[in-house]
């Protein structure tokens, strides 16, 4: 089932499955701004990577000497979560720790997800609740899906291409990349990316060696726009360590901006879980909340 949100600006839908955002859509012309889950391309629309981020070693990783299998991305994706508050423009989710996901993950949590409607703007938060007797370990982020070209009338007046687009930073870089190799792990060296920068043009070449992964920008958000029309989708990730932007290697009408806390595992990891370099650690009672945003400027 979805959940629905409206305001004066936007109409949107949340599945229930995983707390996705399935659809944010103009009510002024149309435009339909999240993919469409394609699974000739990429069967999601914006799914939520918890408890981590990316790729494990082996898809498994170790604590106290247990071995735990975890697949790409965690598990929250593909759980059911409860909807604990609903009004006309806000929906707060929430996912809790149960005994399917002590096999998997061997610690206590709640976790909240909430969406938000300001104006132009949609914002996402992410709160995650210890509700165990020790610390614990994890990672969090965003892997959201925007149709490129957007799905509506100006952009097919405008006959607009993937390669008319084209990311801008709020502000020039000077930064490698980082990529994952064959098994989908990090590797640590970075490549020369951006210098004095803040433009990356899409093309058919860009994502052919997969994820462009970039760690502590200058910048605080991105923008995806197009050389044809005013329309623009910023992201801002403020506080978030990475960002990783993709598509498919093999080409496909979308992009993902993907504000991380946590990545892949690196090629080298010794696999124990409380070692992650991009772990999150948080105290028995604490919590952990981070916030992104989407906005739109037709």
């Amino acid at each position: 089932m979805c959940v629905k949100l409206e305001n004066e600006i936007f109409k949107v839908e949340v599945a229930e499955n995983g707390a996705e955002l399935t659809s944010l859509k103009s009510k002024k012309n149309e435009n339909e701004y999240i993919w469409t889950a394609d699974s000739k391309y990429w069967g999601r629309h914006a799914p939520i990577l918890f408890p981590i981020v990316g790729r494990l070693k082996n898809n498994q990783y170790r604590i106290n000497d247990k071995v735990y299998d975890l697949p790409q991305h965690g598990f929250a994706r593909d759980m059911k979560f409860q909807v604990e508050s609903k009004s006309d423009d806000k929906v707060v989710f929430k996912l809790l720790w149960d005994e399917e996901t002590i096999k998997k993950y061997p610690y206590k949590f709640e976790l909240r997800v909430t969406y938000v409607l300001n104006g132009d703007t949609i914002e996402i938060s992410y709160n995650v609740k210890n509700v165990d007797d020790k610390d614990i370990v994890f990672s969090i982020g965003a892997h959201t899906g925007f149709n490129c070209p957007v799905i509506g009338k100006q952009s097919e007046e405008d006959e607009l291409k993937f390669n008319n687009y084209y990311f801008e930073f709020e502000k020039p870089e000077t930064v490698g990349v980082s990529r994952l190799n064959g098994d989908s792990l990090l590797r640590r060296n970075t490549s020369p990316f951006l210098y004095a920068s803040n433009i990356i043009n899409l093309d058919e070449k860009l994502f052919k060696q997969g994820v462009l992964i970039f760690k502590d920008l200058n910048s605080k958000s991105i923008s995806l726009k197009n050389n044809k029309n005013k329309s623009t989708i910023t992201v801002k990730f403020d506080g978030f360590p990475y960002l990783g932007l993709w598509s498919k290697e093999s080409g496909a009408p979308f992009v993902c901006i993907e504000p991380w806390f946590g990545h892949a595992d690196f090629e080298d990891f010794n696999g124990d879980f409380r070692e992650k370099e991009d772990g999150i650690k948080l105290e028995a009672g604490k919590e952990f909340t981070c916030t992104y945003s989407i906005s739109i400027n037709e």
